[in-house]
């Protein structure tokens, strides 16, 4: 009899090893994660909720290509006809290929002509674009080098993102102001007279509203 109890024992071992086998043996093993370059720490944890697939990402505005338009009305602005408009106005966007579009336009505001330029379908850099599209806004007012290269200060950019950027060309805290923005594919700059960052800057932002779709 004490044999067989043994042997019983014996038995309910050996069935307790295989049973926690069945339930281990599933587990991905070391080598589970050599081969998939994993780590233990690296697997996703059940409570961690997942991302619903209907939220969109963060950067979606980003990659979403636009168009910069002519547009008749820029943030409340009325645009002035072809014949007020200045005509010594030199343009420099930069190179430019067949599948891109530029587009010129003044505004009229209360205090002066506020002349804009922007590119669409850039496929640099476009904030490099819109640094080359400033040095030719500092060239149309004949910018004195000479007293200094006016440094840009971040703007908030508002709903359409990127980013915007806005320089005072003068000697006071009040004169000549060039505002640009660059995002995914497009680049604009526009020269606000007798403005000042704060105010051109929200002026800018609400324009673009206007000359970006």
């Amino acid at each position: 009899m004490r044999g067989t109890g043994r042997s019983r024992l014996a038995l309910i071992a050996v069935g307790v090893a295989l049973a926690v086998g069945a339930v281990t043996g599933c587990q991905p093993g070391d080598e589970y994660y050599e081969d998939t370059g994993l780590t233990p720490s690296a697997t996703p944890s059940a409570n961690v909720e997942s991302p619903s697939a209907t939220e969109p990402e963060g950067d979606t505005l980003e990659k979403t290509p636009r168009k910069v338009l002519q547009a008749p009305v820029a943030g409340g602005l009325k645009r002035v006809s072809e014949a007020e408009a200045p005509s010594d106005v030199p343009v420099d966007p930069g190179d430019m290929r067949e599948d891109m579009h530029l587009v010129v336009a003044n505004y009229r505001s209360a205090d002066g002509i506020i002349l804009f330029e922007g590119v669409d379908n850039v496929r640099e850099d476009t904030s490099k674009r819109r640094e080359h599209l400033f040095r030719g806004m500092l060239e149309h007012l004949q910018w004195d080098y000479s007293l200094g290269q006016p440094s840009a200060e971040p703007i908030p950019a508002g709903p359409l993102g990127g980013s915007v950027e806005c320089a005072l060309a003068s000697l006071s805290d009040e004169g000549d102001v060039i505002c640009g923005w660059a995002d995914f594919n497009t680049a604009a700059v526009a020269h606000f007279p007798n403005s000042t960052l704060q105010e051109a800057g929200a002026l800018f932002v609400k324009m673009r509203s206007d000359l970006e779709k």
